[in-house]
């Protein structure tokens, strides 16, 4: 899993200042939102804007996603239909309750890519709710589905619980999100934190997040890259997988083959890119 997948920053898809800053930024993904931080009235608008950005994929140097509206809001097909595209990285859906509303997105994504020719983009589910959380293992069998999201104020919400810097009433969610994702191959992505005043805060809760087997963690401001980077570095494993990827796919585009595989794995130049900025991440030839 030669992945660097430390920070996702989300970033509002209504604010073309903010689509541009996000060329510089040093997060490992960053991702456009069409959710929460954007009005009704601003869906349509955030959409083109984010379609114009994804048209200028090569000036950013992190992943980009996207993370749509949820299943539930009947959003998610016009979403999809503007941002699926060349140049896009992956998708976020967020608000994610069981693997039938994963179905039904795949194959919304399979008619689109076979329409536009586009290689299957990957999926992360984001788990907010307490049917989510029981439905998280499952979830994350979908092939396409490459990480879980822990997302916590909607599910306190649906918990009834008050949001807290500990998050007590989310305990049992959090910890169990990391498990269901490496017991299928996948990663997790712990919530966000939300105060940015509380930078020894966010650094506490990103050391507990990695004791839990998070990979990463959501941000919500540039400022919070460096201490999340500081926690979630790559791990021996990791970096041992990323180099055995480098010399295998170096080796195969040598005999001018554009894939090949790893331990029973298929690898091309997208596994290739990965395995680079990882070792690249801990100063390694």
């Amino acid at each position: 899993m030669s992945r660097l997948l430390r920070s996702l920053l989300f970033v509002p898809g209504n604010n073309p200042r903010f689509l541009e800053k996000a060329k510089t930024l040093q997060a490992d993904i960053v991702c456009f939102d069409l959710e929460d931080s954007v009005l009704p009235a601003e869906k349509k608008s955030a959409r083109d804007l984010i379609r114009e950005a994804i048209g200028h994929r090569g000036e950013y140097r992190a992943e980009i996603y996207v993370r749509t509206n949820s299943p539930a809001s009947g959003l998610v097909g016009d979403d999809l239909s503007a941002i699926v595209q060349k140049g896009i990285d992956g998708i976020v859906i967020p608000k994610v309750n069981n693997l039938g509303e994963i179905r039904k997105i795949e194959r919304s994504l399979a008619v689109l890519e076979r329409k536009r020719k586009l290689k299957p983009v990957e999926l992360m589910a984001s788990i907010e709710s307490a049917e989510g959380v029981v439905n998280a293992h499952q979830i994350a069998t979908s092939k396409r589905v490459s990480a879980l999201v822990f997302g916590v104020f909607d599910l306190l919400n649906d918990l009834g619980v008050e949001y807290t810097k500990q998050a007590e009433g989310a305990r049992y969610a959090r910890a169990k999100i990391p498990v269901d994702a490496r017991a299928t191959g996948k990663y997790a992505l712990d919530a966000i934190w939300q105060d940015l005043s509380d930078s020894q805060g966010l650094e506490r809760d990103c050391a507990e997040a990695r004791s839990l087997g998070y990979a990463g963690k959501t941000i919500i401001h540039p400022d919070q890259i460096r201490s999340v980077h500081a926690t979630f570095h790559p791990s021996e494993a990791e970096v041992g997988w990323a180099k055995k990827v480098i010399e295998a796919y170096e080796s195969a585009r040598a005999k001018k083959k554009g894939a090949t595989k790893v331990e029973g794995k298929m690898i091309d130049e997208v596994h290739f890119k990965r395995a680079r900025a990882l070792l690249a991440s801990v100063d390694l030839p």
